[in-house]
């Protein structure tokens, strides 16, 4: 049974206007070498500058690999179910976010599960990469995982980590990988986590 293995990367070290930091360029040249050993099909990104910068530097290690901006890759709220009854940390975190984000978070959470989420249709295995936005990870880790829709919160990415989702038509979704940092020197691990969650 032929599987879709859909490779999902966290956007490399950015600075506030939203460009990668030098560490961030460097996270994304490892990433890219150790890439470059799987047979890619396509590379996917959000519209930001610093998810395109990223997969732009990955795309130098896959010369040939179509790469396409999608704004169900990009940066937004994904859905959750009651946001008053999730602990205060988190409700404290979405105060701001307004219906209208809400609506237009779950409708592009929606389009990426029925863009991303699905087995191939090809009768040998297929490779995607998508680089994204922690919360779009963390989004579709708990879909593979039939979670709660609110289970994304929590999930932290660092920058360039690698998460695998395998796909088969015969069986429920399999995390493979969940934030790999193992291409990455321990000097640029970590980067967009939590320092408490530094391990």
């Amino acid at each position: 049974m032929a599987g879709r293995f859909l490779h999902l990367v966290r956007h490399g070290e950015a600075l506030a206007d939203g460009t990668l930091t030098e560490r961030g360029r460097e996270q994304a040249g490892f990433l890219g070498r150790r890439l470059a050993a799987l047979p890619i099909s396509t590379v996917h990104h959000g519209p930001l500058p610093r998810a395109e910068q990223t997969a732009r530097l990955i795309c130098e290690h896959l010369p040939g690999v179509p790469v396409h901006s999608s704004e169900l890759v990009g940066d937004y709220i994904p859905p959750v179910a009651d946001p008053q009854a999730l602990p205060d940390v988190y409700t404290r975190f979405l105060d701001d976010v307004s219906g209208e984000e809400y609506t237009v978070g779950a409708d592009l959470a929606a389009g990426a599960l029925a863009q991303y989420a699905v087995p191939t249709e090809a009768d040998v295995d297929t490779h995607e990469l998508v680089v994204t936005h922690n919360f779009l990870i963390g989004w579709l880790v708990r879909h593979a995982l039939d979670a709660p829709p609110e289970r994304w919160l929590g999930l932290n990415q660092g920058n360039c980590a690698l998460t695998t989702i395998l796909y088969r038509s015969d069986r429920p979704p399999a995390l493979v990988l969940f934030n790999d940092m193992g291409h990455l020197p321990a000097a640029l691990r970590w980067t967009g986590f939590p320092a408490e969650q530094h391990i």
